[in-house]
């Protein structure tokens, strides 16, 4: 098991700098290195962790993104005891970083059957709760959006009939619609 080189690790350290540019970069270049499963994903999982509670905004959204991606890299199956805590951050005081978790839950679920049954339980209760919520519409169509990513990574029938059932609730027929099309056309990653 090979650690965490250098160059690595200081993208790591810039993603609590207050230099916007530099976090934003270190975080894309992050990203891009945790698109496939990497070895020395719990060399940053606990701070990655800690991030979730942090006073800036962007580090939350960055490390619940970060978290997300690093669970295909997580041979321990530490995300399901960290999962409601980033679950959590889709309530966010700050939308956009809520927003950004939420669109991204669906990469935890591409990790195994346990992370995709606990992904779909997450989206689902978040579905149905945030009837009550100032951004409902769009809460729920993000997670009418994660359901079929994880639809389209994993090719499971039983995703589609779960997310198509919870537009089934939706009262309003504009918004109904709005999500239901989300089925309708082919996505593309």
């Amino acid at each position: 098991m090979s650690g965490m080189d250098q160059p690595t690790r200081r993208l790591f350290d810039n993603l609590r700098s207050k230099d916007r540019a530099l976090q934003g970069a270190s975080f894309k270049r992050l990203m891009g290195v945790t698109a496939k499963p990497v070895t020395w994903a719990y060399e940053v999982w606990d701070e990655l962790v800690v991030g979730l509670r942090h006073k800036d905004n962007h580090v939350r959204a960055i490390s619940t993104q970060l978290l997300a991606q690093l669970a295909k890299s997580d041979p321990k199956k530490r995300i399901l005891k960290d999962f409601p805590a980033i679950l959590a951050v889709t309530r966010d005081a700050r939308f956009v970083t809520a927003r950004h978790t939420m669109l991204h839950l669906w990469k935890i679920g591409v990790a195994g059957p346990e992370q995709k049954r606990l992904v779909l339980a997450g989206l689902e209760r978040r579905f149905r709760e945030c009837i009550r919520e100032r951004n409902c519409t769009l809460i729920r169509y993000d997670i009418t959006v994660g359901f079929r990513n994880l639809y389209d990574a994993v090719h499971d029938e039983a995703i589609k009939t779960k997310s198509l059932a919870l537009i089934e609730t939706e009262q309003d027929p504009k918004y109904k619609k709005k999500y239901a099309a989300v089925w309708r056309t082919r996505r593309s990653k």
